[in-house]
């Protein structure tokens, strides 16, 4: 039985013939049937096309896929398209098939990848593995659009066969392949490009990107929790606009509230961008780039649709979803679901010891013999707004042969633990850029093998922190100044199962205690979240050691000495 006919009129925004005219949107069953102009016709409002996250990884927002739904919709966001390679790393092909699941109770239009890089090295410990013939299965399913971003570019560059086989396995059913290759330039890049990969979300210099558009790829402009590139990139929005999509990659709970691919359009817009080629980065390009089954306001299309007002200002009233009205005046209309919460998690609580670094025994598996008197410490220079980081030397500061932390030079102590395994060696290093004057940070979400990792002043702040995520089987704490709090993430150590609104409160909470604590950073989680990734320049540390992606190798911890 076929439902009434629907129909809403307003300033209609015609991507496709570049034209604005006043009209009248008419649908019945979820597809749009008539378009019809109404000369003369004034209203105070404009309908386009929704929008459509062109790289995103549903996880970081710490809610699974049907919560993250509810909130997206209120910013005018329709699709994403989403890699799952976060909770894969944790659970395998099953944690893909949750978020495929739970993604199908709602009429948000998820688009997941089959994960390439799972794990994204051999250089840590993960929860899972997926060869290239687990991956071949996923890119055979009908709900995997794609190949997700192929991160290990020194193994494409080196022609992997393994990599070959995924990206020829993506070619072969028509699916596009996605990239990962921060800083790559000249003929690397050619040769990362000639290997079929088609985007990039990595980009942090305009130089950059525009030596990748000359290559006929599609530059993902990203503006996430952690990584913040739109005022870098914003001109290809006026040069390359055909070759330029928006995304937000990873995007903690708290900023999902007030926004989401609407704040790039904005910014677009006011940065000058042409509205149709703004309107058109936003939902043209990814839907044909991807293949994707999201309508663009045309008859025939699935009503998936926004209200709005104003340009530079553009506030989204109303998103609709084949038809369905999904939310209204900054209000969500999806009803809430309870989630299942599988998880993974082994790691036993930690000894305060058990981050001490000693002279003479750096790392966990790689014994130094140093001085007494004086060593050079490898660490970590973590970025604000970035993921790279960079690579410092500086001497060591030796309390009666142990190294220790550094507080007014801002040298810190880093640690990872294995949470697949009950009572692996903890691995630590030292990490400048944080800030904290007291007290440590710890988080379960650590991309891309979601070991737990911690930044803090002192052993006892480090093991007590490290311990509330442990107890909680998953999940982000910060401890110190008599304080300590704990926001648990029982979905793979990576999600919550409560409403949204409560965990972006809880992690805003948290945000709030770190930045008390003395950290700079505007998102001291996210950031921390990065600080185990190998795959992106330069120096990060792993559950097995200290590693340098230039030298795509272990560094030691400290070196030199008397």
């Amino acid at each position: 039985m076929k439902s009434l006919l629907q129909r809403i009129a307003g300033n209609i925004v015609d991507i496709h013939r570049r034209v604005i005219f006043p009209g009248v949107v008419e649908w019945q069953d979820g597809i749009i049937h008539g378009i019809i102009p109404t000369p003369g016709g004034k209203y105070p409002h404009y309908l386009a096309p929704g929008f459509v996250d062109a790289h995103i990884h549903i996880e970081s927002s710490m809610l699974p896929p049907s919560e993250f739904a509810r909130w997206a919709v209120v910013h005018g966001t329709v699709a994403t398209v989403s890699d799952p390679h976060e909770i894969a790393n944790v659970l395998g092909v099953a944690g893909v098939d949750y978020m495929i699941r739970d993604g199908k109770r709602t009429p948000f239009k998820f688009n997941f990848g089959a994960p390439s890089c799972v794990p994204a090295t051999t250089f840590e410990s993960a929860g899972a593995t997926l060869d290239g013939k687990a991956v071949a299965k996923l890119l055979a399913r009908k709900e995997i659009k794609y190949l997700s971003e192929v991160m290990n570019f020194p193994g494409v560059l080196a022609r992997d066969p393994s990599l070959m086989a995924m990206i020829a396995a993506a070619k072969k059913r028509g699916k596009v392949v996605d990239g990962h290759a921060p800083a790559l330039r000249g003929e690397q890049a050619r040769d990362y490009a000639a290997a079929g990969i088609t985007t990039d979300h990595e980009c942090f210099t305009l130089p950059e990107a525009e030596d990748k558009v000359a290559l006929g790829m599609k530059i993902l402009i990203r503006e996430g929790s952690a990584a913040r590139n739109f005022a870098a990139l914003a001109p290809l929005t006026k040069t390359a606009p055909q070759q330029v999509m928006f995304c937000c990659d990873d995007l903690h709970p708290d900023l999902l509230m007030v926004r989401q691919i609407d704040e790039h359009v904005r910014r677009a817009l006011r940065a000058g961008a042409d509205k149709f080629d703004v309107l058109r980065s936003a939902s043209l390009n990814p839907v044909e780039h991807y293949k994707l089954d999201v309508g663009l306001l045309r008859v025939g299309d699935a009503a998936d649709f926004i209200v709005f007002e104003g340009w530079e200002n553009l506030r989204v009233r109303r998103t609709y979803l084949r038809g369905e009205l999904v939310a209204k005046d900054g209000r969500s209309l999806l009803k809430r679901q309870a989630s299942k919460t599988p998880n993974k998690f082994k790691a036993e609580p930690r000894r305060v010891d058990d981050f001490c670094v000693k002279v003479g025994r750096v790392a966990p598996d790689e014994p130094q013999l140093i001085g007494k008197n004086r060593a050079t410490l490898n660490v970590i220079d973590a970025l604000n707004g970035q993921l790279i980081t960079k690579h410092v030397q500086l001497p060591a500061r030796i309390v009666a042969g142990v190294i220790t932390t550094d507080v007014k030079r801002d040298i810190l102590k880093i640690a990872v633990v294995n949470r697949y395994s009950a009572r692996a060696p903890v691995s630590v290093g030292f990490i400048r850029g944080f800030g904290l004057k007291a007290g440590a940070i710890a988080s379960s979400v650590a991309h891309d093998s979601h070991n737990l990792v911690a930044v803090g002043v002192d052993d006892e702040s480090l093991c007590a922190a490290v311990n509330l995520v442990i107890k909680s089987r998953g999940g982000i704490a910060v401890v110190g100044r008599d304080k300590r709090a704990v926001l648990p993430l029982p979905i793979a150590g990576l999600m919550s199962d409560l409403d949204g609104r409560v965990v972006a409160k809880r992690y805003t909470a948290l945000d709030a205690q770190a930045k008390k604590l003395g950290s700079k950073l505007d998102a001291p989680f996210m950031t921390l979240s990065f600080m185990a990734l190998l795959v992106i320049p330069d120096l990060k540390l792993s559950d097995r050691g200290l590693f340098s992606a230039t030298k795509w190798n272990f560094v030691p911890v400290a070196q030199g000495g008397a």
